[in-house]
């Protein structure tokens, strides 16, 4: 964990110190365009009554170096942007080392209290698993990683491809976090693909009539002839600027609908410039995974690279934006048509490249969610790629913890269930560690099951799916009581069961609802009905009377338990897990020391 640390410490240094630079550049090239200004102005009006001839070149030279400038002052803005952006990214990170990761999104738009795990696990919202795990830079891969964690994967070979796609990409530290910084510097919105893919099917407006696409070349062509002539003096100069101005309003005509989807689309279709970057960031990546050569392979189309093609498109969109200079829009569209010319250009490109679009949108948001996956990895280097099994049922696994708990205080245990029927019940005291275990092992069992490390020595497991059932709570909304809403968890998983679903069950305090004794008689139907519909998984409980079904089904059943020991009139916890039944309840010493009397 040392070598990670000082290796972003190291970033931020040599970030730092390229920052400063980059900022000295800008300033002098600042003050190089202020002179470079003046002098064009002062040429103008020193040389004005000399004529064009001599005041052209004067005047000009000046000017285009000016042009110049700004085109290398805008570069090293965005190289500034970059900078700054690299250094709040590895700073984000050595907070998120040390459980500070407030920084990335939370995907609290995901929280499912109904999902079969996810709000169980923490899996979204603020301090979840999704929020750790999130470098995601493009609405498409945010949507992706929260696919996978909320429907995980069930196939060993699939689960497998993931890991060694992760594996490839972990070490690969420059690669991911330029990546990451490409889409950063445009913030989308997860709107951003809809409106985008609603942009590639719409119908073309200019490019399908012959007529249009040829106009703006007819009137270049009319203007050259005007401005030549009167240059060689066959006809006055008033007669071209009136062919000038005759063409101006001319193209007012197409003015009003460009401007419509320049709003609609324009800021939507900048976000390609981003995509473009990523694109061409993949293609010359050297994949090994066969998951990584399949989403590269996905950015080809009519014998051209993604990249070039989403390029061109973003340069035109680009070019589109000098419209709003209205001194350079109407020198063009008087000489051009120019705003028609770049409309058909843009159409041309959407009938070649539409279809395309989305799905090489796609496979970057794919990208992006193995890199954050992979940023987790390199962030955790003593963590473990599990081994799946292919036989069910399997979960075994050494000094496991939960990723979301300090390294330094977490309590690790083990976990061993093997064969089918199997189950390990838990009992133990308030706060000596029940739910935490629960915690901890779904969590690194969804990790393991979406291709992810997991915190563990060492970990096997067969994939089936997870269901839990941790937190279930009233719901107003529905008029559903707290016992009804597990009632209707637990029938959830009692039909998948008998629809001959694989599952691994995670279940806390069974039917909590209930008084004592329909709580103890339910709880004991239901295991035994697990047994009979071969299930799996672990059942936390305070009830002492459940850890006697070993006795019935010794080579099914497994009894755990978290104890709470109490020394000279202190209560401690070790969070450590022991075979057997619990012995020793907390309750009433708790409530003593707190002052409420209890009867003897």
């Amino acid at each position: 964990m040392k070598h990670i640390e000082e290796t972003y410490q190291d970033i931020i240094a040599r970030s730092e110190t390229e920052l400063r630079q980059v900022r000295q550049r800008i300033y002098y090239i600042s003050l190089l365009r202020v002179v470079l200004f003046a002098v064009a102005i002062i040429d103008t009006f020193a040389f004005w009554s000399d004529g064009w001839e001599a005041l052209l070149p004067l005047a000009a030279l000046p000017f285009l170096l000016f042009l110049w400038l700004v085109k290398r002052h805008n570069r090293w803005f965005r190289r500034k942007d970059y900078l700054k952006e690299k250094i709040r990214i590895n700073e984000q990170e050595l907070r998120a080392l040390e459980y500070d990761f407030a920084d990335f999104d939370n995907g609290e738009e995901f929280v499912d209290p109904a999902h079969l795990y996810t709000f169980d696990l923490d899996v979204f919202g603020p301090h979840s698993l999704f929020q750790y795990i999130n470098r995601t830079a493009t609405p498409a891969g945010k949507q992706h990683l929260a696919q996978w964690l909320d429907a995980h994967l069930e196939e060993k070979t699939a689960i497998e491809q993931r890991q060694e796609a992760i594996r490839e990409l972990a070490p690969e530290l420059e690669f991911r976090q330029q990546f990451r910084l490409l889409g950063l510097l445009y913030k989308g919105v997860p709107t951003d693909i809809a409106e985008i893919r609603a942009w590639a099917e719409s119908p073309a407006t200019y490019h399908g009539n012959p007529w249009l696409r040829f106009l703006p070349t007819a009137v270049l062509a009319i203007n050259v002839i005007g401005i030549g002539a009167a240059c060689l003096g066959w006809w006055p100069a008033s007669l071209a600027g009136v062919v000038f101005g005759l063409c101006l309003v001319s193209s007012f005509a197409f003015t009003g609908r460009i401007t419509k989807l320049q709003i609609a689309y324009g800021k939507k279709l900048k976000l390609l410039s981003t995509y473009a970057d990523q694109i061409l960031l993949t293609e010359q990546k050297e994949m090994r995974s066969p998951a990584l050569q399949a989403l590269k392979a996905e950015l080809t189309s009519h014998g051209q690279t993604a990249s070039q093609a989403v390029r061109r498109l973003s340069e035109l969109m680009n070019s589109l934006d000098q419209r709003n200079n209205l001194l350079m829009l109407t020198i063009l569209n008087g000489l051009m048509f120019w705003e028609l010319r770049k409309m058909t250009r843009i159409e041309e490109w959407k009938a070649r490249h539409a279809t395309d679009l989305p799905r090489w949108i796609e496979a970057i948001g794919e990208l992006d969610a193995y890199c954050s996956i992979a940023t987790f990895a390199y962030n955790h280097p003593t963590y473990t790629y599990p081994t799946l099994t292919a036989s069910p049922f399997s979960l075994q696994a050494t000094a496991l913890g939960h990723p979301l708990m300090d390294r330094r205080k977490c309590v690790r245990n083990d976990i061993h269930v093997d064969g089918r029927p199997s189950f390990i019940i838990i009992t133990g005291a308030n706060m000596a560690g029940k739910s935490t275990y629960l915690r901890t092992v779904g969590v690194n069992y969804l990790l393991a099951c979406v291709g992810a490390p997991v915190w563990a020595d060492q970990m096997e497991l067969y994939p089936a799916r997870l269901v839990t059932s941790l937190r279930t709570s009233d719901s107003l909304t529905d008029n559903e009581s707290y016992f009804f809403a597990e009632l209707k968890r637990l029938k959830l998983i009692i039909d998948k069961l008998e629809a001959g679903e694989e599952l691994f069950i995670i279940l806390d305090e069974i039917l909590k609802g209930t008084n004592s004794m329909d709580k103890q008689k339910g709880s004991l139907a239901l295991i035994r009905q697990f047994m009979t519909l071969n299930a799996n998984g672990i059942i936390a409980t305070h009830d002492l009377l459940l850890g006697t079904l070993a006795e019935a089904y010794p080579q099914n059943i497994r009894n755990h338990c978290f104890e709470a020991d109490i020394t000279d009139n202190e209560l401690t916890f070790s969070y450590r897990m022991r075979d057997g039944v619990a012995q020793n309840m907390n309750a009433c010493f708790l409530m003593k020391k707190m002052g409420i009397a209890i009867a003897e």
